[in-house]
């Protein structure tokens, strides 16, 4: 996932993504829903691109709409408790250790991504790039990634971002 381009866009504001401000409340929160499976996602708080809630949730879970990375290409997302703190250090750059289990969820997908840099923007940098389809991501105590494969293209479960703060495991969930 392209979890730091899109918390720094979202931290930045939403001035340079004009058309999200067009778009109904109703079509936000369809969209965001549609990242988890609806047992999860009906119970989830939706939270807009800029923090504000769109409607508040019974759970601890929270989902977001997704911003465009790439005019009309949305990544929604929903997250646990764990998983919302990993996003906020790596918007910040913090580092990052959890003592336990993080979830996300991407059912609709995901931009083109680095594979090893969270931070990478340009795909022909020489990092292997990766656009994966619908999946669920894992964030662990790092001790816990040893011996899984970062290869994207292993044929299932691989290590994102490997020897840093943000290492996660991406599990695919259907064929590419």
């Amino acid at each position: 996932m392209r979890i730091l381009t899109v918390i720094l866009a979202i931290t930045a504001g939403l001035l340079a993504f004009p058309a999200i401000s067009d778009e109904s409340k109703t079509d936000k929160i369809e969209r965001a829903s549609s990242a988890a499976p609806s047992d999860l996602s009906d119970k989830a708080t939706i939270v807009d691109v800029d923090g504000s809630v769109l409607k508040q949730g019974e759970s601890d879970w929270s989902c977001m709409p997704g911003i465009p990375v790439v005019a009309g290409d949305m990544h929604p997302m929903c997250n646990d408790a764990v998983w919302r703190e990993f996003m906020k250090a790596a918007a910040t750059g913090a580092p990052f250790e959890t003592d336990r289990i993080g979830i996300s969820y991407m059912l609709k997908g995901d931009a083109m991504v680095s594979n090893s840099n969270p931070a990478a923007t340009d795909p022909g940098n020489g990092d292997v790039w990766v656009q994966e389809g619908p999946h669920i991501m894992v964030v662990v105590p790092q001790a816990v990634l040893k011996g899984l494969s970062d290869d994207p293209y292993n044929g299932g479960p691989y290590v994102m971002w490997k020897d840093t703060p943000y290492a996660h495991i991406m599990v695919p969930i259907v064929n590419k």
